[in-house]
């Protein structure tokens, strides 16, 4: 608690003023974050390690039925998700990432990288080292990571509602024992069930416009009682009830 209210306080001191803000840019980082520090301003024609940790944090605003790819390049689909993030947080939206989009993200994540309003031990209910999935443990933890940030997102874009996650990543025994498919995004780490409120058909409409390639929901098979969403490769959306 001690550590967000310094972010907030941080990320206040930095949108006191333009100047001091292009001062700050110019030389040393924004915030040490105990996460990933940003050390330059990134926009289009940037690449590297930097903008694809960006891009991981802005997956959730790609724009109806989109996806951002998390290469590591600042193309033009990197910049309309960082423009959409600053519009969602009231930032001035010119698509650049410098000294306020990294104060709202310090603000917004915790030490180990998730968004503080997620928990990889919400996105892992099965073992305690995301291991015996369809990919290695690590794999599947990062792919956790970017289903928690787009669920960010989400929370966001309805108001700041809680999210209530009832399954996350499974390994094939967790994923037998509750009866699911083979071939279950779960077993990969990127896909999250959600029960709860919002209804579950807010919440599935709504995913459509933040990076979910799979969404599941009330008119589907098996999925009267929670919206999934997922990573899945091939767009696969069903939820005749909602939409």
């Amino acid at each position: 608690m001690h550590r967000r209210i310094l972010r907030l306080l941080v990320a206040s001191v930095l949108t006191l003023g333009i100047s001091s803000a292009a001062v700050v840019i110019s030389g040393a980082p924004a915030y040490a974050d105990g996460c990933f520090t940003w050390n330059r301003v990134l926009q289009v024609g940037s690449t590297g390690e930097d903008v694809r940790q960006l891009q991981i944090r802005v997956s959730g605003y790609p724009g109806y039925d989109a996806t951002l790819t998390l290469d590591g390049a600042y193309g033009a689909a990197t910049k309309a998700a960082v423009t959409r993030f600053q519009q969602a947080y009231g930032l001035a939206a010119d698509g650049v990432a410098g000294t306020q989009t990294y104060g709202k993200l310090y603000e917004l994540q915790d030490n180990d990288c998730t968004p503080i309003n997620f928990a990889y031990a919400e996105l892992n209910k099965c073992n305690s080292d995301w291991s015996g999935g369809a990919v290695s443990a690590a794999q599947a933890k990062a792919n956790a990571l970017v289903t928690m940030w787009k669920l960010q997102a989400l929370r966001k874009a309805l108001g700041n509602q809680t999210i209530q996650i009832s399954s996350g990543f499974r390994s094939r025994a967790c994923n037998s024992a509750v009866g699911g498919d083979a071939a279950s995004r779960h077993l990969y780490g990127d896909a999250a069930d959600m029960v709860g409120a919002p209804s579950l058909c807010t919440l599935v409409r709504q995913a459509r416009y933040h990076g979910f390639r799979e969404i599941l929901g009330p008119g589907y098979v098996g999925h009267s009682d929670h919206a999934h969403v997922a990573h899945d490769p091939s767009r696969f959306w069903s939820a005749s009830s909602c939409f």
